[in-house]
């Protein structure tokens, strides 16, 4: 053979080798749904998990052994609470028929708590499984778990009557009061006016340290389609306060990993053309906020990927719309670095693509990139704010939810 010749295929060889390596594992655990089933993936492994089912909204439990998920319809008229168990490899249904309209598992064990048309209600354990149920409390519209794993905070709904909507009433109950009174204690009552008029409190997050918890009051149905109250209130229910008016997007307001700050995405108006502004509130509220979107942009999903680093997906305003099919919002990635306010973009999408859905997992920053308004994607994934972007999962239905040790506190 030609001694160039052989030279030359050497060559080729080895730079289809370094191209073939060039992508790095990624050190990732997700749960996503895929033509409505539920898959997992971690690291270069997929698996398919369910195959006739239609899988809303799996989220991991606290060791990572268990899914739980809703099998619905597209008309949305089911909601059957179900459980992967990812040692056994099969899902089951916690207690038969069970219809949840909202379930979260424990921070600190694999008890699963969910509400059933208004019924709290909260696993038991059974051969190492979250199997059957008791009863917490009656009446309740949200709920989340206190961080010690051993109480709820609990809405009610207002009441409607002669004289106007009532009050919303917050409750702190213990885990295993099976309608007991004496372990439902009144925790604050949010009186509502023309300034934040609500009638139900719902999407409860806790800060970092436990001392404060971030919720959104919403209004009636078409008014909360325009704007919501983010609010705070101290874990003893002392302190209360309004933060901010937004949309009722649960992604859109989170807390710092460390520092009691608050991120949100303050505007109203339904139309996300324009006043969506990223905005950074100090805790307790009147310390001060301050708004990091720049004039001409809007700002319309956010993560934090450290205590100074925000990660937003931004898209030029484009206030010339009014009438007719809504414009898409070609959004890409930007970090906002909060100490310098030095801002760039991260994300590198073509013109008719969009990024969206940004999440901060370990040392990686992920999100879904969709073409125009398509709402399958595919998940790309970066290590660190200047890493390489790399495609990780095709098409997914929404955004993966990861599970990491660090779930764990």
């Amino acid at each position: 053979m030609n001694f160039r010749l052989l030279l030359s295929l050497v060559i080729i060889f080895f730079s289809l080798s370094n191209i073939a390596g060039a992508e790095e594992e990624v050190s990732l655990k997700a749960a996503f749904v895929r033509n409505n089933q539920l898959w997992v993936k971690e690291g270069k492994e997929e698996k398919q998990l369910t195959h006739s089912q239609h899988v809303y909204t799996p989220k991991w439990s606290y060791d990572g052994r268990f899914i739980a998920y809703i099998d619905g319809d597209e008309q949305g008229e089911k909601s059957k609470l179900f459980i992967y168990d990812m040692v056994k490899k099969e899902s089951y249904q916690p207690y038969d028929q069970v219809s949840a309209t909202d379930y979260k598992w424990s921070p600190i064990g694999n008890l699963l708590a969910y509400n059933d048309q208004g019924i709290l209600n909260v696993t038991n354990m059974k051969n190492g499984r979250p199997e059957m149920f008791e009863n917490v409390s009656l009446g309740v519209n949200g709920f989340e778990w206190f961080p010690n794993g051993k109480e709820f905070i609990v809405s009610s709904q207002s009441n409607l009557l002669p004289t106007g909507w009532g009050p919303i009433e917050l409750f702190k109950i213990e885990a295993d009061a099976n309608l007991q009174q004496e372990k439902i204690h009144p925790f604050f009552t949010i009186l509502t006016n023309e300034d934040l008029f609500a009638i139900s409190a719902e999407d409860f997050k806790w800060s970092n340290d436990g001392k404060w918890m971030s919720f959104l009051a919403i209004p009636t149905a078409s008014w909360s389609n325009d704007s919501n109250s983010l609010c705070v209130i101290s874990s003893k229910g002392e302190n209360f306060q309004e933060v901010g008016k937004m949309l009722g997007y649960n992604d859109w307001f989170k807390w710092a990993p460390q520092k009691n700050q608050l991120a949100y995405i303050a505007g109203e108006g339904r139309f996300l053309v324009e006043n969506k502004r990223t905005t950074i509130a100090e805790i307790p509220a009147f310390i001060g906020q301050k708004v990091y979107t720049p004039k001409g942009n809007v700002d319309l999903d956010l993560a934090w990927y450290s205590s100074d680093v925000v990660i937003v997906a931004r898209s030029k305003e484009n206030k010339e719309w009014k009438e007719g099919p809504v414009p898409t919002m070609f959004t890409r990635l930007y970090s906002i670095h909060l100490k310098s306010n030095d801002q760039k973009q991260i994300t590198d999408p073509n013109e008719q693509e969009r990024d969206d859905k940004p999440q901060a997992i370990n040392e990686y920053i992920t999100w879904v990139r969709h073409t125009n308004n398509e709402r399958k994607g595919n998940v790309w994934v970066k290590e660190g704010v200047e890493g390489k972007e790399q495609l990780w999962i095709q098409n997914v239905d929404s955004e993966p939810v990861f599970y990491s040790d660090k779930n764990k506190k």
